[in-house]
């Protein structure tokens, strides 16, 4: 056996199983830093979509005019803000008189559609 067949087999065996070894290693490489990083963006909005556990405006002692004005400020109303971590309103809110007090929403097209 010379050595040009050494290095042909050599070759063959660094074609046929390091370079897959090495691509297969990527990518598992590249899919784990992908869900790292999928599992930290779910983490951050799960953190943003439950806040079962902050007390309502309400409850923290503010004023009707306070409630409105911070309503105004964060575009929605405290019920809104403060929803169960399953979407649902809090059973506070059915019964608080700032949910009751305020206004019915109405519709932002002026036709309706039948």
């Amino acid at each position: 056996m010379n050595i040009t067949s050494i290095l042909v087999v050599l070759t063959g065996l660094l074609v046929r199983l390091v370079v897959p070894l090495v691509v297969t290693a990527l990518v598992v490489y590249l899919l784990h830093r992908l869900d790292v990083r999928w599992q930290a963006e779910a983490e951050k909005e799960r953190k943003v979509l439950v806040k079962d556990e902050m007390p309502c405006w309400k409850e923290q002692g503010l004023s009707m005019d306070e409630i409105k004005l911070r309503a105004k400020k964060n575009n929605q109303p405290c019920w809104q803000t403060y929803r169960s971590s399953n979407g649902y309103l809090r059973e506070a809110c059915l019964d608080c008189e700032v949910f009751l007090s305020a206004p019915i929403p109405t519709p932002k097209h002026s036709h309706a559609h039948i």
